[in-house]
């Protein structure tokens, strides 16, 4: 192969993810005022765009931060220190959750699930079941985990713990999830989701979305834990002026305007549709490959494969000269999985042609590295999948 740069670049990880034209054009604009009524209008569209995306009528606050002080803004505003959570722990960012709590002296439970695996509902009533005192005050999960491309059946997890435990917080990690598959914040009776801007919305990182129900309003009225940037009644009482507490990453705000109108464009069901595509040429064209893969199709994510290369291949490798060669951006193993294989993001304004190239150049990398594979094979399964 030759040794010459590409001259583009795929990108093709779980975020942050491709930005559409439409999208760059909208963030190339002047700054505004902050405390302004331009801005105020376009805010105050941006959320009720997310309201939509998020299927609630509760109150959708954004902070500008990564995804990860999201999560932490869901600890410190529903939570004290000594309580007791209990955390469905299906990942990396499930144990991020937890580390989150035990920072703030919350007493986390950690449910951890078998890696590649969602969390079976009996199991976590199993768990619940042991709260004979009714101690917990909030249960965790993962829509989607990024780490093990694995999806949990938010829906049924969360009726298992309304089930047990009517009264309970219930807290979901839509960072990569949200836009990928269907999550129905309301209908669910989830507390609060928190989001991310640079997955399936197409937009870069730099802001996230937290919902509060009238439950967990409840619960920040006796919540003890310090905050201040992350004061979420605070961020309401801006949002409800159209601003933020702090100045906004403004381009990243024109982006999410323009993000949510292309959202509304498509609709929900057609979005959900065109993941769920995503997810089955990917895993179709690795199957034929030879590859296993890390998650059962049974729970396979919409949003992100992970793959383990054939035998004597190895998988940070496939990394760098894919890179080097091809132009292709794949992300590593995280944890315990780093360097044991690699994945492949197909989320947000990834389409049919960019899974067909990365496949295309993941086949013919693996021959160049001596996989005893057939060219060509992953390429046709994955066509006969569109």
């Amino acid at each position: 192969m030759p040794d010459k740069k590409p001259l583009k670049q795929l990108l093709m990880i779980p975020g942050p993810t491709p930005i559409p034209t439409r999208i760059l054009a909208a963030m190339n604009h002047e700054m505004i005022g902050h405390r302004g009524p331009v801005f105020s209008k376009i805010l105050a569209e941006v959320i009720d765009g997310l309201k939509w995306a998020y299927q609630t009528k509760n109150d959708v606050m954004v902070f500008p931060c990564s995804g990860t002080g999201g999560m932490e803004t869901a600890v410190v505003n529903t939570l004290s220190a000594g309580d007791k959570s209990l955390h469905v722990n299906i990942g990396n960012f499930g144990a991020r959750w937890i580390k989150i709590a035990k920072a703030y002296g919350v007493e986390a439970i950690d449910l951890k699930v078998e890696m590649g695996k969602a969390c079976d509902p009996k199991v976590l009533a199993a768990e619940l079941a042991k709260d004979t005192k009714k101690e917990i005050k909030a249960v965790f999960m993962q829509q989607n985990e990024t780490s093990t491309g694995v999806i949990n059946d938010v829906k049924a997890l969360a009726a298992t713990v309304r089930q047990s435990h009517p009264d309970v917080l219930i807290l979901v990690d839509a960072v990569s999830g949200l836009l990928a598959q269907d999550l129905r914040t309301d209908e669910w009776d989830l507390d609060v989701v928190v989001s991310g801007s640079q997955k399936a919305f197409m937009v870069p990182p730099g802001i996230a979305a937290v919902s509060m129900s009238p439950r967990a309003w409840k619960a920040y009225e006796n919540s003890k834990l310090p905050k201040h940037y992350w004061d979420i009644k605070t961020q309401k009482k801006f949002a409800d002026k159209g601003q933020t507490y702090t100045t906004p990453p403004e381009s990243i705000i024109f982006g999410m305007h323009e993000a949510i109108k292309m959202i509304r464009e498509e609709g929900l069901e057609n979005i959900f549709a065109r993941h769920a595509n995503n997810k089955d040429i990917v895993r179709n064209a690795f199957k034929a490959i030879g590859c296993k893969l890390l998650a059962e199709d049974a729970c396979a994510s919409p949003a992100v494969t992970a793959i383990f290369p054939p035998d004597g291949v190895d998988a940070e490798k496939v990394r760098s000269e894919i890179r080097n060669h091809f132009g292709v951006e794949l992300a590593p193993g995280q944890g315990d999985l780093k360097g044991k294989l690699f994945r492949i993001g197909h989320l947000g304004y990834v389409d049919k042609l960019d899974l067909i190239a990365a496949i295309a150049a993941i086949e013919l990398l693996f021959e160049k590295l001596g996989a005893k594979i057939e060219i060509g094979k992953g390429v046709k399964a994955a066509l006969e999948t569109i």
